[in-house]
């Protein structure tokens, strides 16, 4: 039996000791390693050994009772949270890592969300119980109030495969036919272990368990119960399906795009179909460490690279529809790359341009004006780690300007924009209705053009048009969110439209359409929670209305005081060192991404931009129409009287 399990937490929780643990005592590993020796087997990059934190996103195997285990150490560090979201993705079951001395963190709260979202069924191991502070019967009350009501003690329930009556009527409470049994037969220990392992595929009890990863105490008598209390069914007769969940470079450049198979057997020499075409396998690869050891197959449930695949993306399904769930930790802040005078901008740009290929959320941006490259980072420390990578592996000394927050933009009306792109020997004409849309929707869009009117393979070019890339705002620039838009109708001709028509169309339609709506600036927001001794409550609500914040009326625990509420990024990013020296390093602060929502001092932001709608190089909101063999310009405010499809 195939199993993936991912070992999650927030920094410093103790995972990749745990991860060591597991290792040693499935004999993968002879010796542990440990974090702050800088010999941990999963921290294999020398960064990661340098700086005493998992960066990138490492697995391996081992046997255990007759179960192939796969295990994935994902980074702990929100900085390089995204890596760890797409991750979550391919999980069979998660194992969240929790300090006893630190409790449920802000990140704690978002991998938990994630978790949920993603349907992974989910193990609890509060770490660092051999601390003198540690109390684990207050932190699974704190789980349990913070977390889910229906996490579940198998550290003293469930003892030698055999439940305690305490646990036993917990779980048959959960299951009406369970309790059935209950009370006409008692405990029966084999029903008992198959209804726990249905309640915790579905999502509907969380085991909890303690001890000290460091002392290696409490760590095998977890994976006793997690091997118990866990299976996975797949078909390896049936068709082969597969997502890919990353891309990596080796040092010689080679490209690699890592998988799990979710159905069927792949072989070398195999052909899959990747968006449409179909792409031979010329060599598979089972993942250990940082090490990849060649093979000839693999079967539903495994973890694997192949070579052969040159255009492959994270999230792209192979031999099934895979839905591409949107990231809900994305970047907020944006820089502007600066490299050596030596070196040519645009062989800095192709080493940018892999980089974004293996981390996605990087959105690397190339601005021809300026001849400058901009990437997208979730914080500092990803910054510092994206210099030491790039002169690591290609040798080449690179530096950030300080980064500024990532605005976005929207609109507040419904509107309609038109289109129009006739240049001598071409034609093309777009209409698009645009409209709001929920925070965090981004650009959607919908087809209600007629085949009649408009063929569909010109339709399908306007939605890949409008889908393929950030469109501009008016206000500053910024990327346009949280819009629908919906293609009206349109035309074309058999004999002028050709390739790329359509796109200038589609563009001038959406920039027209702008024109004309009320337009929106939006920037990202942390959701924080605060906890501090009840003589510091005055100081911090004032200095989150300072900070333009909102919170809700604060909460009395004890000698302790818990507020809760948002404040936007760019007041609050470097409020933790402030909040850290003012409570004398024994406050809580989390902060966590809390999506866009409207900025607070627009007005101020538009003024230092400075950005000209009209002197943006990629887009205009003109059209282009021809008369006399000659095509000739149509501003915005104008085109709507010329449209043909009027």
């Amino acid at each position: 039996m195939h199993k993936t399990i991912g070992i999650l937490a927030h920094v410093d929780a103790g995972k990749t000791t745990f991860s060591e643990q597991l290792l040693y005592h499935t004999k993968e590993i002879r010796e542990r390693g440990r974090v702050d020796h800088k010999d941990a087997f999963l921290d294999s990059h020398l960064i990661e050994r340098q700086r005493g934190i998992t960066i990138f996103a490492d697995q391996a195997s081992f046997e255990y009772k007759g179960s192939t285990y796969t295990m994935i150490d994902t980074p702990g560090h929100v900085d390089f949270s995204p890596e760890m979201e797409r991750m979550i993705q391919v999980m069979d079951y998660a194992v969240l890592i929790i300090s006893a001395t630190d409790g449920v963190q802000g990140h704690t709260e978002t991998v938990w969300r994630l978790l949920r979202k993603h349907g992974v069924p989910t193990f609890i191991f509060v770490n660092k119980m051999d601390r003198e502070t540690a109390d684990f019967e207050a932190m699974l009350a704190e789980l349990q109030s913070q977390l889910s009501q229906d996490i579940c003690d198998i550290n003293s329930g469930l003892q030698d495969g055999m439940m305690t009556e305490e646990l036993a009527e917990w779980i048959a409470e959960r299951d009406e036919l369970l309790m059935e049994k209950y009370f006409d037969n008692g405990y029966e220990k084999g029903l008992w272990h198959s209804t726990m392992r249905k309640l915790v595929q579905g999502g509907t009890v969380f085991p909890c368990a303690a001890g000290s990863a460091l002392k290696d105490e409490g760590v095998l008598d977890f994976l006793d119960n997690l091997d118990l209390l866990t299976e996975t069914i797949y078909d390896p007769a049936a068709d082969f399906s597969a997502h890919i969940y990353k891309v990596r470079y080796d040092e010689k450049g080679n490209r690699f795009a890592y998988m799990k198979a979710k159905s069927g057997t792949l072989r070398v020499r195999d052909e899959v179909m990747i968006n449409g075409s179909a792409e031979k396998i010329t060599g598979i690869y089972k993942i250990k460490g940082s090490q990849l050891k060649p093979t000839q197959e693999v079967v539903a449930g495994e973890l694997f690279a192949v070579a052969g695949l040159p255009d492959v993306q994270a999230g792209v399904g192979i031999g099934m529809k895979w839905e591409k769930h949107q990231l809900e930790l994305i970047p907020t802040l944006k820089a502007k790359v600066i490299h050596e005078s030596g070196v040519h901008v645009k062989e800095v740009l192709r080493i940018f341009n892999m980089l974004d290929r293996e981390e996605p959320s990087l959105q690397i941006q190339w601005d021809e004006h300026f001849q400058a490259i901009h990437v997208h980072v979730m914080g500092v420390i990803q910054l510092e780690v994206l210099k030491e990578v790039v002169q690591e592996r290609f040798g080449i000394a690179v530096n950030f300007e300080k980064p500024q927050i990532l605005y976005k933009e929207t609109i507040g009306s419904e509107v309609i924009g038109y289109g129009h792109f006739e240049p001598l020997r071409h034609y093309a004409e777009v209409h698009l209705k645009l409209e709001p849309s929920h925070r965090g929707s981004g650009v959607t869009f919908e087809n209600k053009s007629h085949p009649n009117d408009l063929p569909i393979g010109f339709q399908n070019l306007v939605q890949q048009h409008v889908l393929e890339r950030d469109h501009h705002g008016l206000l500053t620039g910024s990327a346009l969110t949280d819009v629908k838009i919906t293609l009206l109708t349109g035309r074309g001709h058999q004999e002028h439209t050709s390739g790329g028509d359509f796109r200038e169309a589609t563009f001038r339609a959406i920039r027209q359409g702008l024109e004309k709506a009320d337009n929106i600036l939006l920037e990202p927001y942390y959701n924080f929670r605060i906890k501090v001794v009840q003589d510091e409550i005055g100081r911090i609500l004032s200095d989150i209305q300072q900070a333009s914040g909102t919170f809700e009326a604060p909460q009395t625990i004890g000698t302790h005081v818990v507020v809760t509420g948002r404040v936007p990024v760019e007041t609050f990013m470097d409020y933790p060192a402030d909040f850290a020296s003012y409570t004398h390093g024994k406050g809580i602060l989390s902060l966590v991404f809390g999506g866009y929502d409207r900025c607070h001092n627009e007005e101020e932001v538009i003024e230092e931009i400075g950005y000209d709608k009209n002197a943006d190089p990629e887009y205009t909101s003109s059209s282009i129409f021809c008369t006399k063999g000659a095509g000739y310009s149509v501003p915005w405010d104008e085109v709507e009287k010329k449209m043909h499809c009027l």
